[in-house]
């Protein structure tokens, strides 16, 4: 198992957005035990589990990824009210479960009815299904991106708005800025635009740090987008810094 601490500095790669089977869009081949079969592939050791407007599936993927030496980044891929989809993610399943009761507080009960959107599927270690999430994921909460914000970060979590260069579902193609007094501790792209490309088409400044991540819905895509991270340990506070820039940490999407 890679140990939390190394004692040293070191980068490790990074796919912050991979979604599973709970995902309507996640291919049911995205069980947690082929993420993290694929992830022990791609050589990464930190991975962000964010599926569509819930955490319900995380706690199986830490334990699988645990046993393979690779650390769990347990998020959320959330819609706001705008339809601009956002990463959050949480320092532990305590705090993920009251952000999961935030979300089913604002999120309407829309049915998915016979899995007309795909199907939303929760399975054990073992890849048996427990559950069908009876609820459309994909569909807004009724809180602004702001307001999701800080709760976000009410809750001691990272906050990074999604794929800004995509051309639907990101701040860009939603709102055409980035809000006025919008805190957040990084932004994403996807894994078909460069670094240089985004900040020349956004204006944006170096001091804010692009995470590159795969989004993935099929196991083959996992790590095609990822990011390097150097920090000195695979713990969400250590990912934290990263971000942030802080003491000789980064992240450089690749």
């Amino acid at each position: 198992m890679i140990p939390q601490t190394f004692g040293e500095m070191i980068t490790v790669k990074a796919d912050l957005h991979i979604h599973t089977v709970l995902s309507p869009c996640g291919d049911l081949e995205m069980s947690p035990r082929n993420i993290v079969d694929q992830a022990v592939r791609k050589d990464l050791k930190i991975i962000g589990i964010t599926d569509h407007n819930s955490t319900r599936q995380i706690d199986v993927v830490e334990r699988l990824a645990a046993e393979a030496g690779i650390f769990v980044m347990g998020g959320v891929e959330i819609t706001t009210r705008e339809e601009v989809h956002c990463l959050a993610f949480f320092p532990d399943s305590a705090i993920r479960a009251v952000f999961q009761e935030y979300i089913d507080r604002h999120q309407p009960a829309i049915p998915n009815k016979d899995g007309a959107f795909g199907y939303q599927v929760v399975v054990d270690d073992e890849d048996q299904i427990l559950y069908m999430e009876e609820k459309l994921l994909i569909t807004a909460l009724d809180k602004s991106i702001n307001e999701i914000e800080k709760e976000v970060h009410r809750l001691g979590g990272i906050f990074i708005p999604a794929h800004i260069d995509r051309t639907v579902n990101s701040v860009f193609s939603q709102l055409g800025f980035i809000p006025p007094g919008l805190t957040y501790e990084g932004l994403g792209i996807t894994c078909y635009a460069t670094e240089n490309e985004v900040r020349g088409k956004f204006n944006i400044e170096k001091s804010c740090t692009l995470i590159k991540s795969s989004d993935a819905h099929y196991p083959e895509d996992i790590g095609k987008g990822y990011s390097l991270v150097t920090l000195e340990g695979c713990t969400f506070e250590e990912v934290r810094l990263a971000l942030a820039g802080e003491g000789g940490r980064k992240v450089k999407p690749v």
